[in-house]
């Protein structure tokens, strides 16, 4: 009998600094069901360090509404619905989690928070294998007729540059959208998150040959011009 396939799959918020505040990893299998979760803020730098914000920014991402996010973190510490955990304790549920499933890993643009583990000392080079989620989904369900319909019937699209340029957005909430035909705001905390990639992981894994579709995103291949012709 064949081996049961796992996934590791891994997402993070982070701090005005690059590094890691709030890391999440659930460990599934090819239908979604979960086996083993770790949820934790990372002590030494959530309880030391700014969230991310842009300065420019004078909605969810700017530096009041950051303030206001920390807050509902600390809330959620006095609740016991998070935990403040060492970097070294965080490696330890890893290296175990490995040793027990042998999961390949994967997350919703997997580059970036690899990035930001590096940055942070979280040690994600036991995993036997990996690949982007992003790139998947964008090969498998964003370049479908159905997708492209949402997007439109939906307003999935970024504002119009300078130079003409409106693309399609790929972002886990428009694809788990789509998959749950209605769009739902991701809280952006780790764990919360993981919600939206389970099912488009889940998706992309149910498609022939998706390995091989999988491909890098690039805003030339989702210009909103090149996919939709009028009559």
């Amino acid at each position: 009998m064949a081996r049961r396939k796992y996934w590791a799959i891994i997402d993070t918020e982070t701090t005005i600094e690059s590094t890691i505040a709030d890391v999440a990893i659930v460990i599934c299998d090819r239908h979604g069901k979960i086996y083993k979760s770790m949820a934790v803020l990372i002590k030494g730098e959530f309880d030391a360090k700014e969230l991310f914000y842009d300065p420019k920014d004078n909605g969810f991402w700017g530096k009041e509404a950051a303030k206001k996010r920390k807050a509902n973190y600390v809330k959620m510490l006095n609740e016991g619905t998070r935990m403040l955990a060492s970097v070294s304790a965080v490696n330890r549920w890893i290296d175990a989690a490995i040793a027990q499933y042998q999961p390949e890993l994967t997350a919703f643009n997997l580059p970036f928070d690899r990035d930001k583990c590096i940055r942070t000392n979280i040690d994600l080079s036991g995993f036997p294998s990996s690949f982007d989620l992003w790139g998947a989904a964008c090969g498998n369900i964003c370049v479908t007729k159905g997708y492209k319909q949402f997007c439109l019937e939906n307003h999935q699209f970024t504002n119009r540059t300078e130079y003409g340029n409106m693309t399609m957005r790929t972002n886990a909430e428009t694809v788990f959208g789509y998959l749950h035909g209605q769009l739902i705001d991701e809280p952006h905390t780790a764990l919360e998150d993981l919600a939206f990639e389970v099912p488009i992981l889940t998706k992309v894994l149910s498609s022939k040959n998706w390995r091989d579709k999988a491909q890098a995103f690039n805003w030339r291949e989702f210009q909103v011009k090149n996919h939709f012709v009028a009559k």
